[in-house]
């Protein structure tokens, strides 16, 4: 084999590989005599076909194998011989005639062209400090819980004649829906029981029914969300002739052992312990969530090397097409849905380049400190996966089986987090409690 290197720039490196035909005739003939045992034609024993015949027959195409083989184990070679880390799969150009090299008439020729990791020392954990933020449960955030629950559970009662509604009062009324004049299929209903402030009617039905009466008859104009269901429906103004029978107050359950019997519980107090359990988590969570934002952001701050440019357009692509999707949906952030597209690909870019310098920081700290990921640590990770789709666990469980690559997505979360756990207990940390709201308030994405 003939190894040249052609470029050297930045990460990328160019390599041009020859391996003579000679050297390719004999690693054909070495495959041919290796399969030959297994060979089995008619008109001849098992295992017994000359060697010449299999050429005859079968030459062209395991020479197209043998092309193949070659040029991965050549790479592989070129790749452990430079050392070289690559940041992708390398990228390889055929240089001879194809057709002249699986006939023996020319010299498998290929360009190898591979973008590497860049070179650099990550910082040292302990040398890191950071702030956690923590948030003290109070006995008021398991009231408002309890009192949230209660009020799920709801009861009505009809209220006086003269009572004007309002918002969480329900009403008991009929109506008949119109659109041009004309009612039109499931727009009329009689008796139903509709709770003000609930959101579960078309936007603006409920709000106009604030301050009724029993008795009152009013004409409800609304019109159609552009996503209504009903087609023919959408963007439509709809006017709904609506008569209140009843004005209704509601009335939270009580907070006492029947409650806690509704959500499987045998008391309050089974019932408060679990409410107690789910908020500590939840202020433990997002302490740890904040203080990995803090993390990334440190790691960030204190790193500055060459990206490999590959798997930057790469991260980019991945982010834009989930921002194209949303901005179809109409679901775009607000302050995203105001910038040119020229100004979102150039916020997005940065997004993309501080995730691919992030990910190379957490794999090299990783790797220095040996940190590895079990069979059983990825097996949970599946069975957690797979608890998403109900019902069609198994058939989870088996593409994860069937697609390393699959596997590897699932591996790359679990080592971020094993590499933040390591950063959580080397470096200086200091606790700052503060209150929930600034706990839980929001970062910018990125």
């Amino acid at each position: 084999m003939e190894v040249k290197e052609a470029k050297s720039k930045g990460l990328s490196r160019s390599f041009e590989v020859k391996i003579s035909k000679e050297d390719m005739e004999t690693k054909l003939a070495a495959k041919i005599k290796e399969m030959q045992p297994q060979v089995n034609l008619k008109g001849f024993r098992p295992g017994k076909v000359p060697i010449s015949h299999i050429r005859k027959m079968f030459g062209q195409s395991i020479m197209n194998d043998v092309v193949q083989d070659t040029v991965t184990e050549t790479t592989q070679k070129v790749i452990e011989d430079n050392k070289l880390r690559p940041a992708g799969q390398p990228k390889i150009e055929l240089r001879a005639n194809g057709a002249e090299v699986t006939t023996g008439k020319a010299d498998l020729e290929y360009t190898l062209e591979v973008e590497t990791i860049p070179e650099f020392e990550p910082v040292d954990p302990k040398t890191l400090k950071l702030t956690r933020l923590t948030c003290e449960l109070e006995d008021k955030d398991i009231d408002e819980r309890l009192a949230e629950l209660a009020k799920g559970q709801m009861t009505y009662k009809k209220k006086a004649k003269t009572a004007k509604a309002k918002k969480d009062d329900a009403v008991l009324i009929n109506f008949v829906g119109r659109v041009d004049g004309e009612a039109f299929d499931g727009g009329a209903m009689d008796g139903h029981q509709l709770v003000l402030g609930s959101g579960s009617f078309i936007p603006g039905f409920e709000d106009q029914l604030i301050g009724a009466k029993a008795g009152d008859k009013l004409d409800i104009k609304v019109t159609f969300p552009a996503e209504y269901q009903v087609a023919e429906l959408a963007n439509k103004e709809a006017v709904f002739e609506t008569e209140v029978l009843e004005v209704q107050g509601g009335k939270p359950a009580d907070l006492d052992d029947e409650l806690a019997k509704l959500f499987g519980f045998d008391d309050l107090d089974g019932l408060k312990k679990v409410i107690r359990e789910q908020a500590e988590n939840e202020l433990n969570d997002q302490s740890r969530m904040k203080l990995k934002r803090a993390i990334l952001d440190e790691l960030d701050s204190k790193h500055d090397f060459d990206l490999p440019p590959n798997m930057v357009e790469a991260e980019f692509a991945n982010i834009w097409a989930q921002v194209e999707k949303e901005k179809e949906a109409g679901q775009l952030d607000e302050d995203d849905a105001k910038k040119s597209d020229k100004k979102l690909k150039a916020d997005y870019k940065k997004i993309a380049e501080r995730r691919v310098r992030l990910g190379l920081v957490l794999a090299e700290m990783g790797g220095k400190a040996d940190i590895q990921i079990t069979n059983e640590e990825l097996q949970q990770a599946m069975i957690a996966e797979a608890r998403r789709y109900p019902g069609e666990e198994q058939q989870v469980i088996e593409f994860f089986q069937k697609n390393p690559e699959a596997v590897a997505q699932l591996r790359a979360p679990i080592f971020e987090e094993k590499v933040v756990d390591l950063i959580i207990e080397t470096a200086k940390i200091t606790d700052k409690k503060v209150k929930r709201d600034e706990l839980f308030e929001e970062d910018a994405f990125e």
